[in-house]
């Protein structure tokens, strides 16, 4: 071949696999142009969940198939990121290892397991709100030992009851403003909250409850709006285990409580085949929670018969990841 002819082959060659690389690179561009990659970003609730201890009650108290030290590993297993200790679930263990020891290891289980320590629901230590001086000052010091154990494990509220004078409003409203206060101040130092959840009695009057709240007027005493526990009045006047005769609005109750609330109790007992509570409409009540600027732990509590409590917890568990996705538009 001659010299020119190889010359010209050579530039022939190259200007091809220059038009085919050209080519190419706007083919990808304009494939690239017509098909863009689009990022969707998953919404997330506008809220935290936590596990109410009380969901579990069945298992460390009837079946024994749970050791209530271990509660911080189950709800880790179960994929909450915070916890609600219930007191009464370790009276045997106080008992036995005393408080001290007791703290010890439920701080260590919490630490172990990464779940935040929320708050301590306080139960069984006598009537705050009580006509009587002496059973209202031991009622008090009851509650203060809880108040430390709180400060101690990082938990940022105590949850208390306002049982006594059920049948005199009145002295209901003065004895509770009275015994509030008086924990509140004792909290304060110690960067607590005391906070009433409705749960029976005058307690679940949402405007009553929200008397004493704003007469007590002090930044760490507030509430914990529990979506079922709007019963203010048993058949024979019973505290538990009877038949309600008299019920407060629930949507009513939860809208009232919800500008003092330091926390939430998403209470449930039963699911139907679309996985929503039979008894209480959660959309509602979470719309009135969003409504109030609540970004705080909402806790799953299931007391429910028919389903186990694991299955309970996780049913609850669902429905609020669920429907605070769809809210927090």
């Amino acid at each position: 071949m001659k010299l020119q002819q190889f010359k010209l082959l050579k530039k022939t060659v190259l200007f091809l696999t220059l038009s085919v690389l050209i080519f190419s690179c706007k083919k990808e561009k304009k494939e690239s142009i017509e098909t863009p990659e689009v990022q969707t970003e998953e919404k997330t609730p506008f809220f935290k969940i936590s596990l109410a201890q009380w969901s579990l009650h069945k298992a460390i108290i009837d079946e024994k198939t749970l050791d209530a030290i271990d509660f911080a590993q189950k709800a880790s297993e179960m994929g909450f990121e915070g916890i609600e200790y219930v007191s009464q679930l370790y009276v045997d263990k106080i008992e036995t290892m005393g408080m001290n020891v007791l703290l010890d290891s439920l701080k260590a289980k919490s630490e172990q397991y990464g779940v935040k320590n929320i708050l301590i629901m306080v139960d069984r230590e006598g009537d705050l709100a009580s006509s009587g001086e002496k059973e209202r000052n031991k009622a008090i010091a009851n509650h203060k030992k809880w108040v430390d154990a709180a400060a101690f494990l990082g938990c940022h509220s105590i949850r208390l009851n306002l049982f006594g004078n059920e049948d005199n409003v009145e002295n209901w409203k003065q004895f509770s403003v009275e015994s509030l206060r008086a924990l509140s101040i004792y909290a304060k130092d110690k960067n607590i909250n005391v906070i009433v959840e409705n749960h029976g009695g005058f307690s679940s009057n949402g405007a009553l409850l929200v008397e004493v709240i704003q007469k007590v007027n002090l930044d760490n005493c507030g509430t914990l709006p529990d979506f079922g526990n709007f019963c203010t009045k048993r058949e024979d006047g019973k505290r538990w285990d009877a038949p309600c005769v008299e019920e407060y609005d629930m949507y009513k109750g939860i809208k009232e409580l919800m500008p003092y609330a330091k926390g939430v109790s998403a209470k449930s007992h039963d699911f139907d085949e679309n996985g929503n509570e039979t008894a209480i409409d959660f959309k509602k009540m979470l719309q009135i929670i969003k409504n109030s600027g609540f970004t705080g732990f909402i806790d799953v509590e299931y007391e429910g018969d028919r389903l186990s409590e694991e299955e309970g917890i996780k049913a609850t568990q669902a429905l609020l990841l669920k429907l605070g996705k769809e809210l927090n538009n």
